[in-house]
């Protein structure tokens, strides 16, 4: 069990700033710089400057727990973005102007990024908006506000659904978990408490509290808590690291929303072996503060005029499909944009974990779609 939950912790560790582990290659230009306090990156392929025509992919980090390194700060980015640089695509990526949850503050500075590229290099022929997990929201946010300079997007399990839901569903794992094995984790009153200063809980702790949590729900209730992580359509190995990732997340909501933004006084809870003691039992507070001071700007519409392949595993411990897919072509069919949303999948088994070549074969579509204006097939992709 200790192997296992190791490598589950080098796997939730890589989610934090890379799609997967693709093979590093020389990039002969990057420009770096910093526009409005965010930091970005912008990689050239060979011979870019001098090709007939002119691509650009404008990429979309993931969420960052607070005081981690950013993206800029190594060449992770370089190994996501490597199916398209190969293709001839410029890639400019910016680090945001903060960490945590940043989905407005992506959407902005992606296009401020965007117009400073054309300033500089000039206008591309195609242009394309590409993220991951919460970048895969900066991405479709994108497409909503600002799609009328692009050609099409990549979200890749996204932040697709309204931010304020996925979010909350986040807040409901707590709620009912502590209801049912109260003491394991973080309470929420303790954790939208926001008199007490906070600080992100070290990935590098990970591997140790996940094991603590195990062992403590194993104790008290084993078949409990497997039908507990089904109910959240987790793994049973996946929930503790879940729980850790997502009180990040929650802690993080709190300082910038200084206040609790989700309200469960009303929510009657199902789908757990018993439900009536799960509604008990779970823990309730009230709202604070509007969930429009932090999810209103820039919230899902469904609204694109462009091209739009998603691409999602089939499991996804942070994002499942419901969240990254399901609501998201909900908005869609309400807009009548179905005609410009396809979804592909892969057999995946974690949150963005793709094979470079299903990345690059997703993309390909797209790029076929844009070009012919024949819609891409949804479906597997190998």
């Amino acid at each position: 069990m200790t192997k296992r939950i190791a490598q589950r912790f080098l796997l939730f560790a890589s989610l934090l700033s890379s799609v997967s582990a693709l093979a590093q290659s020389t990039v002969p230009s990057i420009d770096s710089g910093s526009i409005n306090g965010a930091r970005y990156q912008i990689a050239f392929p060979k011979g870019w400057t001098t090709a007939p025509v002119k691509r650009l992919v404008m990429f979309a980090h993931g969420y960052e727990f607070v005081g981690a390194p950013a993206q800029s700060r190594s060449n992770r980015w370089l190994n996501t973005v490597q199916p398209f640089l190969e293709r001839g695509f410029a890639v400019a990526a910016s680090d945001y102007r903060k960490q945590g949850f940043a989905l407005p503050e992506g959407v902005d500075d992606t296009e401020a990024l965007r117009a400073f590229f054309v300033k500089k290099y000039g206008q591309p022929d195609t242009t394309i908006v590409v993220g991951q997990s919460m970048g895969g929201g900066v991405a479709l946010a994108t497409l909503e506000n600002f799609g009328h300079y692009y050609q099409g997007g990549l979200p890749m399990c996204p932040l697709s659904s309204r931010p304020y839901l996925q979010c909350r569903k986040e807040f409901d794992m707590y709620a009912t978990f502590n209801g049912l094995f109260p003491g394991v984790v973080t309470s929420l009153a303790e954790i939208f408490d926001v008199s007490k200063p906070y600080q992100a809980q070290s990935a590098n702790t990970m591997q140790a509290k996940a094991t603590a949590i195990r062992k403590a729900i194993f104790a008290k209730d084993s078949l409990l808590a497997i039908a507990f992580a089904k109910r959240f359509d987790l793994k049973m190995d996946d929930l503790p690291f879940s729980l850790f990732f997502n009180e990040n997340v929650l802690r993080d909501i709190a300082q910038q929303a200084k206040g609790n933004p989700f309200d469960n006084t009303n929510t009657l809870y199902s789908g757990f072996p018993n439900d009536l003691v799960v509604n008990q039992k779970a823990e309730r507070l009230a709202a604070t503060v509007s969930p429009d001071v932090l999810f209103g700007k820039y919230d899902r519409t469904g609204n694109i005029n462009r091209p739009v392949v998603l691409l999602h595993t089939v499991y996804d411990q942070l994002i499942p499909p419901q969240y990254g897919v399901m609501n998201f072509e909900n908005m869609i069919h309400k807009q009548g944009k179905d005609a410009l949303f396809v979804v592909k999948y892969t057999n995946g088994q974690g949150h963005c974990q793709f094979k470079p070549q299903q990345v690059a074969t997703a993309f390909d579509a797209l790029r076929q779609w844009i070009a012919t204006g024949q819609k891409a097939k949804a479906g597997l992709i190998d």
